[in-house]
């Protein structure tokens, strides 16, 4: 019981939880679910929905495209095993297969990637590099060795590439022939053998012929060796060193395998000694030390290196960060200023480099460094270790450094998400998000000009963006109409007026989606108040929508759940309202004296008062339950929480807990 307001809280029970649970996600109402519903009234138990999940049925996971635009795989859990199966789903005819494991090379891949034509895709299965043709549906497999391959990427001379420790192979897809383009070494690189560097050495080397003629013959060889590579292209091994202190962080090759952007940084610990945490319940019924990720205060920046690698002269070049706006502001100058005068000093501002390195975005499936497909751009995005600024940069490969495109600022904190970016196919734009606005939209920058172009606009955010191949429109993810609704849109890159965007899914809920690599149909997983996830498919030429799996148990189906309403709670401290998700009981009647329970989702940065089905699956069904018993149960976004903007999701800044609570006491007044 919280007692720190009396009057409001004496009848409010709040539940404080800290960690969301790993849960399947969970789907919408639809057709395929009505021949389930059957008028069972069933009481719901907390040993029940406290219960193995696996009761509520499979829903799909994993899911993806298969080149060929025409099949899906997916993935189930199954009951009492850790072990999913795969699924294939043949979207023409919705025929369903468990995929063997005989046949995983072709259905399991990971990292997979395609050629400027969409004719072929190359991806990792099993530490080794297969090759789809589209035309044939033939799988070929470029790599079998015990090594772990990874990154597989197409060259513009049609090769295909990829990584093995630190080495970046190219293979030909028709000849089989591989050889390394060149390789990262984390040492030093090798010297002619020295002289004498002391007295005592000096005198060897005139009193004994031995030792001189030796190391004479050694700085021979060492010369010899090294005019060979110079002068016979096949003796010549292309190798790059960084410093044996260092570590490799990005490694990135243009598609014409002529230059790569390389990024290193200097070797150091993750975590101390003492940051362990005993494990009581070891699988010997011991105890076990285990180790543990580091104290947040204990986090020390470590500023990376950024190398211009020319593949055709053996030259690398460094990127300096001082070309970037800002890289040297003191941009806690206010906060520092006021912190010395608390303690009764005066403090001098100074400029000092910044620690900048590449961003790292959590929802990302792709690299900090994008090339452009003709291999004559690269692009580059950076985050300040203070997380006030954004850069979005090219590379300038004559005079050898960084051209900043686009700087994003936030006196709080840059946002880990909504960071997509990259290249136009067939111009030199860059396409990326940014929250300037107050909201994640999207934006175009055509290199070389100054001004950028807005193509989205609004009290929404704009998040999972694809370009079309042919760059005319952009497909991605928002919540346009209701902060909780999320659906999949389409838009014209070449818009000068900024309109509402076209509306692809009418599944009212949460959507995400996957553009078929042909670009005609989205596979759709959605979700809705009471159902978990399943999948759907739009013809994105007639826009039918098919609904293609139908996972969800009847034992599931026909339990009396309470399906909360959304409502927009009045804020005392805001001009905009507090979403939150309110559950009713069965008998509720207006003006009735109720019990009411508020529970507090964690996460932090997290979005549960939207239309789909909620990640906190059990506190779902335990707030079902608590409605049963005739409490009301209010679910709030308090300020900080995901989806709603910028503000709201900084007002946090420098004051946590104390927005939160406010809009939690708007809560209790509201349900009072």
């Amino acid at each position: 019981m919280i007692t720190m307001n009396k009057r409001i809280f004496s009848n409010v029970v709040m539940l404080c939880i800290g960690v969301s649970f790993a849960a399947p996600a969970l789907s919408a109402d639809n057709k395929l679910q009505k021949n389930k519903l059957v008028n069972v009234e069933k009481e719901i138990t907390l040993e029940k929905i406290m219960s193995d999940p696996s009761w509520m049925g499979q829903s799909p996971m994993s899911s993806k495209w298969l080149p060929d635009s025409t099949h899906i795989v997916y993935e189930q859990a199954q009951k009492d095993s850790t072990v999913r199966k795969q699924f294939r789903l043949d979207t023409r005819n919705s025929g369903v297969k468990e995929v063997n494991l005989a046949e995983f090379h072709k259905t399991k891949m990971r990292q997979i990637t395609y050629n400027g034509s969409q004719s072929k895709a190359a991806y990792v299965f099993a530490g080794d590099i297969y090759l789809w043709d589209q035309l044939t549906s033939k799988v070929d497999q470029l790599t079998a060795t015990s090594d772990s391959e990874s990154s597989p990427q197409f060259l513009s001379d049609g090769r295909v590439a990829y990584w093995v420790n630190n080495r970046f192979v190219a293979v030909d897809p028709n000849t089989k022939v591989t050889n390394e383009v060149f390789k990262v070494e984390m040492s030093k690189e090798p010297e002619a053998p020295k002289g004498p560097n002391d007295i005592i050495a000096e005198e060897q080397h005139k009193l004994i012929k031995y030792v001189s003629k030796q190391h004479k013959n050694a700085v021979e060889r060492f010369e010899h060796n090294k005019e060979i590579n110079s002068k016979n292209k096949f003796a010549n091994k292309a190798i790059f060193y960084f410093g044996e202190d260092n570590v490799l962080n990005e490694a990135k090759v243009s598609p014409s395998a002529d230059k790569a952007i390389i990024v290193v940084s200097k070797r150091t610990p993750w975590r101390d000694s003492s940051d362990v945490m005993p494990n009581y319940i070891a699988d010997d019924g011991r105890i076990e030390i285990e180790k543990v990720r580091r104290r947040v205060a204990d986090a020390k920046p470590v500023q990376q290196e950024f190398w211009l690698v020319d593949l055709q002269t053996g030259k690398k070049h460094e990127l300096k960060i001082n070309t970037l706006p800002d890289f040297d502001k003191d941009v806690l100058r206010s906060v520092k200023e006021e912190n010395a005068i608390a303690n009764g000093e005066k403090y001098v501002s100074k400029k000092a480099t910044r620690t900048i390195n590449l961003i790292s975005d959590w929802t990302w499936s792709q690299s900090a460094i994008q090339w452009h497909r003709s291999g004559e751009q690269v692009a580059v995005m950076f985050e300040s270790w203070d997380n006030k600024d954004r850069w979005l940069a090219t590379v300038d490969f004559k005079n050898k450094k960084f051209i900043n495109q686009h700087q994003l600022h936030d006196d709080a904190w840059i946002n880990y998400t909504f960071n997509d970016f990259g290249w136009f196919n067939h111009s030199n734009k860059l396409y990326f998000l940014s929250e300037q606005s107050g909201y994640s939209h999207l934006y175009v920058k055509q290199l070389g000009k100054k001004n950028i172009t807005q193509l989205t606009a609004g009290e929404y955010e704009v998040s999972n963006v694809r370009l079309s191949n042919d760059d005319t429109s952009v497909f991605f993810k928002a919540n346009v109409n209701h902060p909780g609704e999320y659906h999949i849109y389409k838009t014209s890159t070449g818009k000068t007026n900024i309109e509402k965007p076209n509306q692809i899914t009418k599944l009212v809920g949460l959507n995400d989606y996957q553009l078929s690599p042909d670009e005609s149909k989205l596979l759709i997983e959605h979700s809705s108040l009471l159902k978990p996830t399943e999948l759907f498919l739009i013809d994105l030429k007639t826009g039918n929508t098919k609904q293609l799996t139908d996972t969800v148990s009847e034992a599931f189906v026909t339990m009396p759940w309470t399906k909360p309403e959304i409502v927009a709670v009045p804020s005392s401290n805001t001009d905009k309202p507090i979403y939150a998700r309110v559950y009713y009981p069965k008998d509720y009647k207006a003006g009735q004296p109720r019990k009411a329970v508020i529970f507090n989702h964690g996460a932090g940065y997290l979005q549960n008062s939207h239309k789909g089905f909620s990640g906190y699956f059990r506190e779902f069904m335990f707030h079902s339950l608590l409605a049963q018993q005739g409490y009301v149960v209010m679910d709030m976004d308090y300020r900080a929480s995901k989806g709603y903007g910028r503000d709201w999701r900084t007002a946090i800044y420098r004051q946590m807990g104390t927005p939160e609570i406010e809009d939690l006491v708007d809560g209790v007044d509201w349900l009072v």
